[in-house]
């Protein structure tokens, strides 16, 4: 994937981040060829979150999405049914996005530039509660059967800590995007501990 080449979107009403995982049914036609055409070009698509409108196509609605979004990279597609694919995917690199053009089929494309990623840093001292909290997170969330993260986890990277914390806390949609789009990792973990701090989760 290369600056302004055009990429294929998929407008959620989720943030994705570097990194993260996502799992999607897919059944509308604009989005199975989507998916069809990732996997056999294999190149990934664009997540950007929602404003405004529907995941689904409705006359007379046109949604706004974010101007930022992160590649998404298809690592599983399973066809439950005929017409229905479930497609798990893991987040790449930011981009921004400019001139979005809605298809005759209804998908969305748009030039992209992609974004530097974070730049590997160590939590500072001063984090290391809030680090330690995500791996009793993690550990809770797998003895109930899940496993909300993709290995290796990266407890030693300020960007990495912060970005799984920013998909579990219940924070609007618009104050994920704001921190999904910070570029400097170690403000952005800042940011999640003060809230954890304030919600007493942190002390």
């Amino acid at each position: 994937m290369n600056n302004n080449e055009t990429l294929p979107l998929f407008p959620l009403q989720s943030v994705l981040f570097p990194g993260g995982l996502l799992s999607l049914k897919v059944f509308e036609a604009r989005y199975l060829d989507l998916v069809s055409e990732c996997l056999r070009e294999q190149q990934p698509f664009g997540v950007v979150c929602l404003r405004q409108g529907s995941e689904l196509k409705r006359e007379g609605q046109k949604p706004r999405f974010e101007t930022a979004g992160v590649l998404a990279e298809l690592t599983e597609v399973d066809s439950e049914q005929t017409g229905i694919l479930r497609a798990k995917c893991i987040g790449r690199q930011r981009f921004r996005l400019s001139n979005p053009v809605q298809q005759p089929d209804g998908l969305w494309r748009a030039k992209v530039e992609l974004l530097p990623d974070d730049p590997s840093l160590a939590p500072s001292e001063n984090m290391i509660p809030t680090v330690r909290a995500l791996a009793n997170a993690i550990a809770t969330l797998k003895q109930q059967g899940s496993v909300p993260f993709a290995e290796p986890y990266r407890f030693d990277d300020a960007g990495w800590v912060a970005n799984r914390w920013c998909e579990l806390l219940p924070i609007p949609l618009a104050a994920k995007q704001k921190l999904m789009e910070l570029e400097e990792p170690q403000v952005r973990l800042q940011l999640v501990d003060e809230f954890l701090r304030s919600k007493g989760v942190v002390s």
